[in-house]
């Protein structure tokens, strides 16, 4: 089955300075898919070039096998919400929403029962005759998301559409988004820098980094399995540690060595990432790896919290640990005290 949408060779120069090398993507129909990376990473730009917005200095863009490269925005069939949501203040919500159906020339009454259809499709069915300043910033957002499906296009497009709301409506929101996205099946592509956002709603998330894309997968793969030390560090905490490859799968970090299961030159210095979640509490007694640790802060992140341990066992270095408040009050552990540990081997990764 041939993509949706293909990109092929996309670069972006301003000036001296690139902001996008050489991107390739390939986008299925029906897919959620979230650009994610740092501020000036070229996600944004690459969506805008995508848009029509921005002419991209070099490469190519297909959509449904019709290649879009030098067509202009309102020949490439999207709809698109923008960070600031964009309403026209001084038109009622029926207006912002009916605002493309009434330039495509739609009789009035269509446009009155697709506005209504959509206002109900986002949760504020009877709003039609409000205006954006009467409306909260997570009903603006819905608005926006209504205007941009008005016309029905088979490609969505958002640049960071829940960045200005706060921690609570943005979590609900992203969910109904994702919920929306799925019930139409339209094609979307979301740009965030929100690592939590991109794991929680996208089927395919896209790393950039410095103007290229550094790994595609899915959220799973993308957290999970890391690519590079950028993606391992950027996508969640993890565990960085320096450490030397030993014969036999080992890896020494410190003092101590312990399995690792991962293949090397003998020697090889290189560094471990470890997730939190991925040291584990169960050591047993004649386990050749378990090494006890003192626990030296406690970070109180709700059902769960981040601990900070060391150990003679790694020298200088120091490991952060998810533990449950549960676990935390069942074995009455707080500052100072003690506990075994060990590292999963097989959900290590190890980078030169």
């Amino acid at each position: 089955m041939p993509p949706f949408l293909r990109l092929e060779g996309i670069a972006k120069h301003f000036g001296s300075f690139t902001a996008l090398q050489g991107v390739d993507l390939d986008i299925t129909q029906g897919e959620f898919v979230c650009f994610l990376g740092p501020s000036g990473c070229g996600k944004t730009t690459l969506l805008r070039i995508i848009a029509g917005l921005e002419a991209q200095s070099a490469g190519t863009l297909a959509m449904a096998g019709r290649d879009i490269s030098r067509l202009p925005p309102a020949q490439r069939d999207y709809g698109i919400v923008f960070q600031s949501y964009a309403l026209f203040p001084n038109l009622n919500v029926a207006d912002n929403v009916a605002y493309g159906l009434v330039n495509r020339r739609l009789a009035r009454q269509a446009i009155r029962e697709r506005v209504a259809e959509l206002l109900e499709l986002v949760g504020l069915p009877g709003s039609q005759h409000k205006f954006p300043a009467q409306l909260s910033g997570g009903q603006q957002q819905r608005i926006a998301l209504a205007r941009a499906l008005a016309t029905a296009p088979s490609l969505l497009l958002l640049d960071e559409p829940l960045s200005a709301l706060d921690a609570i409506v943005r979590v609900h929101l992203r969910q109904e988004l994702r919920s929306l996205q799925r019930q139409l099946g339209v094609t979307t592509i979301m740009v965030t820098h929100d690592q939590e956002e991109a794991l929680s709603v996208a089927d395919l998330i896209v790393v950039m980094n410095e103007g290229a894309i550094v790994q595609v997968g899915t959220p799973m793969a993308v957290y999970r399995d890391p690519a590079t030390p950028f993606v391992a560090d950027f996508v969640g905490r993890i565990n960085a540690l320096p450490a030397t490859l030993e014969d036999g799968g080992r890896l020494r970090i410190g003092p101590s060595s312990f399995a690792c299961g991962h293949d090397g030159p003998s020697g090889a210095q290189v560094t471990l990432y470890l997730r939190p979640e991925d040291v584990l509490t169960d050591a047993a007694a004649g386990d050749g790896d378990a090494f006890e640790a003192r626990i030296d802060k406690i970070e109180f992140l709700g059902a769960h919290c981040l601990v900070s341990v060391a150990s003679p066992a790694l020298g200088e270095h120091s490991l952060t640990v998810y533990l449950s408040l549960h676990f935390l009050a069942e074995h009455r552990l707080e500052v100072g005290c003690r506990l075994p540990l060990r590292l999963r081997p097989e959900r290590m990764r190890v980078f030169a």
